[in-house]
C-alpha cells in the first residue's frame, strides 16, 4: 500500500507518516522543505519504501507534477496549510492569497487528479484535512476557516457523488480542534485551549481511516462541540467565536 502525505514535514503531516511508516506502508512525503523530509527519512525505520519529494504547492504546477511524478497510490493524505491571525482589513493579502493556494487550490487541484485515477480503478481512499474550524465562521481567522469550510463542503459534496455511482472509493474530512504543531507559530498565534498532541491525532486518525469513518475528529470535547454548533444561530455562534479568538495570544 502506498501513501502520499502533503505537509509532512512537521506537525500531523510528519506525525502520519510516522504511523504509517510503522505498519510498513510505502510513504511519499511531500513539503516545501528539503532539509526537514531528509531529517524524517532518517527518523523512520521502515519495512515499506519511502519517497521523498520537496516541492512548493502553493504554485498549481507544481502539483500537476507531482501527481505525474506519482501517479499510482492507494491513499492520498491532503494535509499541507497554514492560517493567519488578525483583523480580515490588516492582515497580509500575499500571505491570504498563499493560504488561499494551499489550503484550498493544492488540496483541490490534488483531490481531483488522484480521485480520477481511483475511481478508474475503483478504489483507493482520500482523506482532506480540515479542521473543527470548517464547521463555522472564524473572526480574526477569517481566511482560514474559510479555507476549511471550503474543504469540508467541497469533501461532502463529492462523497455523495460517489455514493451515486456505487463507486468503492472513501473520502474522509480529518477535523481536529488546537493541536501542537508549528501551526501556531506560523498562525502567530498561541491557543488558549489545550492543544492534543499531533502523534494522538495521527493514531486516531489512522484507526478510523481503516473503518472507512468520514468524519474523523479526535477527541471528545471537539467531538461534542461540533453537535453544539449545530444547533446555535449563526450570528450568535459568531460572536462566540469572536470573543474565543480574543483570547489568543500572539506570538
Amino acid at each position: 500500500m502506498k501513501v502520499l502525505i502533503t505537509g509532512a514535514s512537521s506537525g500531523i503531516g510528519k506525525s502520519l507518516a510516522m504511523e504509517f511508516s510503522k505498519l510498513n506502508y510505502d510513504l511519499i512525503l511531500v513539503a516545501r522543505n528539503k532539509e526537514k523530509l531528509t531529517e524524517l527519512k532518517k527518523e523512520l525505520s521502515p519495512k515499506g519504501k519511502v519517497e521523498i519529494y520537496p516541492t512548493d504547492l502553493t504554485n498549481q504546477e507544481n502539483c500537476i507534477k507531482l501527481h505525474e511524478k506519482f501517479p499510482h497510490i492507494d491513499i492520498l493524505i491532503n494535509n499541507a496549510g497554514f492560517g493567519l491571525f488578525g483583523n480580515f482589513s490588516t492582515t497580509s493579502l500575499e500571505e491570504e492569497l498563499q493560504m488561499i493556494d494551499l489550503n484550498i487550490k493544492a488540496l483541490h487541484t490534488l483531490m481531483k487528479l488522484y480521485l480520477q485515477d481511483m475511481i478508474k480503478k475503483d478504489q483507493g481512499k482520500i482523506l482532506n484535512v480540515a479542521s473543527i474550524a470548517g464547521f463555522m465562521s472564524g473572526p480574526l481567522m477569517s481566511t482560514y476557516y474559510a479555507s476549511k469550510n471550503y474543504v469540508v463542503s467541497l469533501t461532502t459534496g463529492v462523497k455523495e457523488e460517489l455514493r451515486k455511482q456505487k463507486s468503492h472509493v472513501k473520502l474522509s474530512i480529518l477535523c481536529p480542534g488546537p493541536v501542537s504543531t508549528n501551526f501556531n507559530k506560523r498562525a502567530g498565534v498561541e491557543f488558549c485551549l489545550k492543544s492534543i498532541n499531533s502523534d494522538q491525532v495521527a493514531k486516531y486518525t489512522i484507526k478510523k481511516l481503516k473503518k472507512n469513518k468520514f468524519y474523523i475528529i479526535p477527541g471528545f470535547k471537539i467531538r461534542l462541540l461540533k453537535a453544539i454548533v449545530k444547533m446555535i444561530p449563526t450570528n450568535l455562534l459568531t460572536k462566540i467565536v469572536y470573543h474565543q479568538q480574543k483570547r489568543k495570544k500572539l506570538v
